[in-house]
């Protein structure tokens, strides 16, 4: 008895310690050549200076991105498919967080390929680096 209940405490401690560190913390479509199309929205003005998911700070005028699975430090080329515009950003957060959008840009990068007046565009994302 007393050898049975050493076993099962030694499962469940291992069970335990496996289960933790089974957390996946790399993206399986961070691969240079990994492409996703959808819609992409822009940060809005309430997000300027505060802390993305990656501890950086949010900041309009740089090219960044957020995406849900994609590793941090990636860089994507995002094209506009109505005027074929394309702009490099490096994914430093996470999102967006609503239906149907694939990526959230900063509004410079929005505003290269697209006017901020129309809240979303239709995007190809391709993991470049």
């Amino acid at each position: 008895m007393q050898y049975v209940l050493k076993w099962l405490v030694i499962v469940l401690f291992s069970a335990t310690i496996l289960g933790c560190g089974s957390v996946q913390t790399e993206s399986t479509n961070s691969t240079v050549g990994y492409t996703e199309k959808g819609i992409a929205s822009f940060y809005g003005d309430k997000h300027q200076f505060k802390k993305t998911a990656s501890g950086e700070l949010y900041r309009h005028e740089l090219k960044t991105a957020a995406h849900r699975t994609i590793s941090f430090g990636s860089k994507l080329k995002v094209t506009n498919l109505d005027n074929d515009k394309s702009v490099i950003v490096k994914v430093n957060d996470r999102g967006p967080f609503v239906r149907g959008r694939i990526v959230d840009l900063s509004k410079s990068a929005f505003s290269s390929i697209g006017n901020t007046s129309s809240g979303l565009i239709n995007v190809q994302i391709e993991v470049i680096e």
